[in-house]
C-alpha cells in the first residue's frame, strides 16, 4: 500500500474553504466530510483536512497560529509542468487567494511559484525535469 499524507489545516470559515479548494482543482470526499471538517483530495495519496477550530482542539490543546503572520509550515505539490504551476496559482488567485507569498524560483530544471489560502496557509507548487535535474545533482556532486 502506498503511503498517504493527511495535511490537517485550522480553517475560519469550513464553507468558504471548502470552495476555494475546490476552485484550485481538489476535490471534496463527502464521506470524510461533515459540519467541522472537509477531507480535500488532490490525488490519491495526498488529503488536506479542513479542520474548524473546534475540530482542531481535539487532537492537540497547542493554540492555533495565525497563518497570516506565522508561519509552520510551507506544503509543497508537484505539478506535471510548468504552465500546470502558473494555472494552478491563477486558479488560487481567481478564488480569492494571494500569489506568490514566498519567492518564484527558477533554476531551469525546476521552477516553482506559490500561493496563500483563505486562512494564510501557503501551498508551493512546483515542476521539476527529474532528467535534468539528476544530471544537475551528479555535476554538483563532481564539483
Amino acid at each position: 500500500m502506498s503511503k498517504m499524507i493527511f495535511v490537517n489545516l485550522p480553517v475560519a470559515d469550513l464553507e468558504r474553504s471548502k470552495a476555494f479548494y475546490e476552485a484550485v482543482g481538489a476535490t471534496n470526499n463527502p464521506a470524510f466530510t461533515d459540519d467541522s471538517a472537509a477531507c480535500m483530495v488532490f490525488s490519491d495519496t495526498i488529503f488536506a483536512m479542513l479542520l474548524t477550530a473546534e475540530k482542531w482542539a481535539q487532537f492537540t490543546s497547542k493554540a492555533i497560529p495565525d497563518a497570516r503572520t506565522h508561519a509552520q509550515v510551507l506544503l509543497c505539490l508537484s505539478e506535471d509542468s510548468r504552465d500546470a504551476v502558473d494555472s494552478r496559482v491563477a486558479l488560487a488567485i481567481a478564488a480569492g487567494g494571494k500569489a506568490d507569498p514566498t519567492p518564484t524560483q527558477d533554476f531551469g530544471f525546476m521552477y516553482g511559484r506559490s500561493f496563500e489560502d483563505l486562512d494564510g496557509h501557503i501551498w508551493e507548487l512546483m515542476w521539476m525535469d527529474p532528467a535534468a535535474a539528476s544530471g544537475n545533482q551528479a555535476a554538483e556532486t563532481a564539483a
